[in-house]
């Protein structure tokens, strides 16, 4: 089973975004991982600049709960998170994956 978080809202700047994520969203993904759930979490779009966060988080909870699956995704037009969301429940060997979607989808 893959479940999704979505999170709506980080700070702007890269390390006040990844603190917040932390210290806010870091113990909900891990109580969905701890249970065994494959999740997709998905990030609000953000600058270049946050993507060496959000990469090392993706990669270190991937590392820590395998086999249990974890990604994370931008949010972008519904229709594309979807499509995100259905790729990668049908992809059993990704995981600890950062995949920036397109703003527009």
């Amino acid at each position: 089973m893959q479940a999704v978080l979505a999170i709506d809202t980080l700070p702007d700047t890269a390390l006040e975004a990844a603190a917040g994520f932390t210290a806010q969203h870091l113990p909900a993904i891990r109580e969905h991982l701890g249970r065994g759930e494959d999740l997709v979490v998905v990030l609000p779009q953000a600058g270049y600049d946050h993507a060496d966060w959000r990469r090392a988080a993706v990669r270190d909870l991937a590392r820590a709960y395998a086999p249990v699956r974890v990604n994370f995704i931008t949010a972008a037009a519904q229709n594309a998170v979807d499509a995100s969301v259905e790729y990668l429940a049908e992809a059993p060997g990704v995981t600890g994956q950062y995949l920036p979607l397109n703003a527009d989808g």
